[in-house]
């Protein structure tokens, strides 16, 4: 498959989104809502080798690099049988008729994680892809692609919130206006609190995957009778503000209380929502002083937690250790991701050096928030 020479080299990265206050407001049964969310890596990375076409050479060949699988697809087909994101968004963008491509896809989080992990892939994908045609989506465009690919294409029960978050990068206000209609509002602080709130985090994964459709479904049939004014609705859409305003007033131990207040209101909006694993976890954080905790996503039986850890940094690390210690759980190092979607072109000469690596000219294609 690669004996020709790419005619060039796509690159794309995206980050997940964890501490989403406010989620489940920004779904089609909730109508509108708020959600503060933060954007983290490490991103989604996407790199597409893109040649000219033959005949006898299958035009798209996927890479899945995190489960060892590498096949062909024909984009045109409709069905989506190893891997249907990555499958359903390269038929949502199509190839030209002209080229073909190599794809290769890596997250270094697990999927299931409830960390909006398969939008950033999602995302990403969708980005490099956009590279093969003049003019370019900007962030907003993408998100709703990436969206519409789950929703439309694959028929996943799905809000927009994951999509924004991971095309737009940094910490955000989303406001979703009537869905799926949302702007993005970005929180901009100061770098000290920046990085002391970075420091302070934690990811922590409870060892096993989350299902986020079929926890949906069971949120839907609990707020039938209410409806989109459900006061449980509403309750989250205020823990939207109430970090918000914490992190704007640089107050950490008050945004830690709006994530767990956010994780009280996922519980009364379906006990589901929080499982065992997830109240363990918080247990040890409580118990090591940490300012609060926020069950990512979907929660249920699986997915991640995130700690607003104490200010000490020893206490965070025992806390960690004893979390650890305590089952499958395991931390997976963040940092706040202060860009969102990024793409850019590198050489094949530079991607398989032959003699001595050289230093990679990379030229940034990111919009930016905003546009």
């Amino acid at each position: 498959m690669e004996s020709a020479s790419p005619i060039k080299i796509i690159n794309s990265i995206a980050p997940m989104r964890i501490c989403d206050n406010g989620g489940w407001t920004d779904t089609w049964f909730a109508g509108h809502g708020r959600v503060f969310s933060i954007a983290v890596e490490p991103p989604a990375q996407v790199q597409m080798k893109v040649f000219r076409r033959d005949n006898e050479t299958p035009r798209v060949l996927i890479d899945a690099e995190n489960y060892g699988q590498r096949y062909t697809i024909d984009p045109l087909r409709g069905s989506y049988d190893k891997h249907p994101l990555l499958e359903a968004a390269i038929t949502y963008m199509g190839v030209p008729e002209d080229l073909r491509i190599e794809v290769g896809i890596y997250s270094e989080v697990p999927g299931g994680c409830s960390t909006g992990t398969s939008a950033a892939i999602s995302v990403a994908l969708i980005g490099a892809l956009d590279c093969l045609t003049p003019g370019r989506l900007d962030p907003y465009q993408v998100a709703m692609a990436a969206h519409q690919i789950e929703t439309g294409l694959l028929h996943q029960e799905c809000g927009v919130q994951d999509q924004l978050a991971s095309a737009f990068g940094g910490i955000n206000m989303i406001h979703v206006h009537d869905f799926p209609n949302a702007s993005v509002s970005p929180l901009h602080i100061n770098d000290d609190l920046w990085w002391e709130l970075e420091s302070r985090l934690a990811l922590v994964y409870v060892g096993q995957a989350h299902h986020s459709s079929v926890t949906h479904k069971l949120v839907i049939k609990e707020l039938e009778s209410e409806g989109a004014q459900s006061p449980r609705l509403e309750t989250l859409r205020r823990t939207a503000d109430l970090a918000r305003d914490a992190l704007c007033a640089g107050d950490l131990d008050a945004l830690g209380q709006a994530f767990s207040a956010n994780t009280r209101a996922q519980e009364e909006l379906h006990p589901g929502l929080v499982g065992q694993h997830h109240k363990k976890i918080i247990e040890i954080a409580q118990d090591h002083g940490a300012s609060g905790w926020k069950v990512n996503g979907a929660g249920g039986d699986g997915g991640s937690v995130s700690i607003l850890a104490p200010a000490c940094r020893a206490a965070k690390r025992a806390m960690i250790r004893e979390i650890e210690q305590a089952g499958d759980f395991r931390h997976i190092p963040t940092r706040i991701a202060r860009s969102g979607l990024r793409r850019w072109e590198s050489s094949a000469r530079e991607v398989h050096p032959t003699k001595r690596p050289a230093r990679i000219q990379q030229t940034f294609t990111h919009p930016g928030p905003g546009t």
